[in-house]
Formats: structure tokens, C-alpha cells, sequence
């Protein structure tokens, strides 16, 4: 896998929805339970319980979306023992939860500074060309739209799962997919993980074309990773619904600058 660092394509103003997205994001997972620490990898009984209910309630749930309803007992956050030891409490649900609404809050959750990091990496390098492109009105719905569109693909396909959905990327992948159709062209710097990270300048038509086949790679046999943690199939219907908002936008968009300097080792040729 690539790592983003720096994409040579300007903006004409400040990507003000994206820096808020990115602040959201941050400030969202700092109040998360028992996440701001997590980095340190060590966290006790009544944190772990109390960050189950809390994404339980503020995370989607497929089964919930799809089939409309709660489920009778979930985590309360409290802490006991039972007949197999200590662990978390079950109970009925104390919260009115909107199924539908939890797609749009379930987009700002994530699971690690991992997670989160990652994420914002990439809206930060992508997102700003995007929204100056649409506007910032425009970019707003768009990000929405796709981050819904994820949402609902990924829980039609896993519809009697209840285990939670959380985290930006199924929108930031509509902002990739946006970004590889308005300028496949532009150069984007990766690091490429070969004994050291190799940097290289590289066409984004490269960069987020090997990530999409990646994504629908891992989505074809199921719609979450073995280990459970990875919803690639978000993030392929994401990317697409992205691709296919920024159709209509492809013909007024102007291209982004040739670079100069060196490419692979030699001149950068246009077109490329």
C-alpha cells in the first residue's frame, strides 16, 4: 500500500469545510471514551465497557438500519461478573437511537489514532482540491452523500449484522473517487514501502487506482476483513458514488500544473 504525502495540485481558496471535517474528526474521537489514551494500548474493564456503549449507541449497526429496530439488550457501559468472570453489562436500551441518523454520526467515530490518522491523511491531501472545485456548500452534501451511500451499500450487503460500522472513509472515499476523475493527471508524492520508504512521484489515476482495485480485491469475498475491523465494501461504493457525482464536473475543470524535475528518474513527459 502507497502512503500519500503531498499532492502538486494548487487551489484559488482555503478549504475551509475540509480543515472543519479534519477538526470534527479529531475533537469527536479525543471525547470518545477511553480513546485518547489509546495509544499507549492500555486500557481497563470499565473504559472498554464504557466505550462498547458508547459506540453501540452513536455507531450504525446494519441490522439496525436495514431492518428499523433496536436490539433488546445492548452494553450499559457498567461493569460485573458473571457466570464466565468479569465483563460488561447488558440491558435494555435507556436511548432513542435514529438508524438512519447513525450513518451521519457514525462517519466521525473511529477506532484507533491508527484509524483516525490514516483517514485524515488522505482528506487532507485530496479533500481540499475537491471542495475548491465544488464549492464549499456543494463539497458538504457531496461528502454527505457519499458517506450515506457507503453506509447503506455496506449494510444492504451485511444486513443481519449487528456488529458496528464506524469511521470517515467510506466518505473520504468518495472524495478519491472524485479526485481520480476531476485529476487523474495531478502527481501525488507517496512513500512506498520497499525495505525503506522509497518515495515517488506519482499520476493519481496510479495512486488511487491501485487503492480501488485493492479495496474491491478485499470486498469480493466478503464485506468486512477477517479480522473484522476493515468495511472495504463501504469503501468501493463510496469511491464509485464519488466517481459518478464528479462526472458532470470533468469538463470545466481545468488540469492541474505540469510538474517539474524528475519522474522515475527522468524527465516528467506530459500526458503521462
Amino acid at each position: 500500500m502507497v502512503i500519500p504525502v503531498h499532492d502538486l495540485n494548487p487551489t484559488r481558496r482555503t478549504p475551509w469545510v475540509t480543515y472543519a471535517l479534519i477538526a470534527a474528526n479529531f475533537v469527536v474521537f479525543l471525547l470518545t471514551p477511553g480513546m485518547a489514551g489509546s495509544a499507549t494500548g492500555e486500557s481497563t474493564l470499565a473504559q472498554l465497557c464504557h466505550l462498547h456503549a458508547f459506540t453501540e449507541h452513536w455507531a450504525l449497526v446494519p441490522r439496525e438500519l436495514i431492518h428499523g429496530r433496536l436490539p433488546a439488550l445492548v452494553p450499559t457501559g457498567a461493569t460485573g461478573v458473571g457466570v464466565h468472570g468479569p465483563g460488561c453489562v447488558l440491558g435494555p436500551p435507556t436511548y432513542d437511537k435514529s438508524p438512519a441518523l447513525s450513518v451521519l454520526t457514525a462517519m466521525f467515530l473511529h477506532g484507533s489514532w491508527l484509524h483516525l490518522l490514516g483517514n485524515m491523511l488522505f482528506l487532507f491531501i485530496f479533500g481540499n482540491n475537491i471542495e475548491d472545485r465544488m464549492g464549499h456548500i456543494r463539497f458538504v452534501l457531496f461528502y454527505v452523500v457519499c458517506g450515506y451511500a457507503a453506509g447503506y451499500g455496506f449494510a444492504l450487503l451485511d444486513a443481519g449484522s449487528g456488529r458496528p460500522l464506524i469511521g470517515a472513509s467510506g466518505a473520504i472515499a468518495g472524495v478519491l473517487g472524485a479526485y481520480l476523475v476531476l485529476y487523474p493527471r495531478a502527481r501525488v508524492w507517496v512513500l512506498v514501502p520497499f525495505l525503506i520508504f522509497l518515495p515517488l512521484r506519482l499520476p493519481a489515476w496510479i495512486v488511487l487506482g491501485f487503492w480501488f482495485v485493492l479495496q474491491a480485491f478485499y470486498s469480493a469475498g466478503d464485506a468486512v476483513s477477517d479480522a473484522g475491523t476493515v468495511a472495504y465494501t463501504a469503501h468501493v461504493v463510496g469511491f464509485v458514488v464519488g466517481m459518478l457525482l464528479a462526472l458532470p464536473l470533468r469538463p470545466g475543470t481545468p488540469p492541474p500544473p505540469e510538474p517539474r524535475g524528475l519522474l522515475f528518474g527522468r524527465r516528467a513527459r506530459p500526458g503521462w
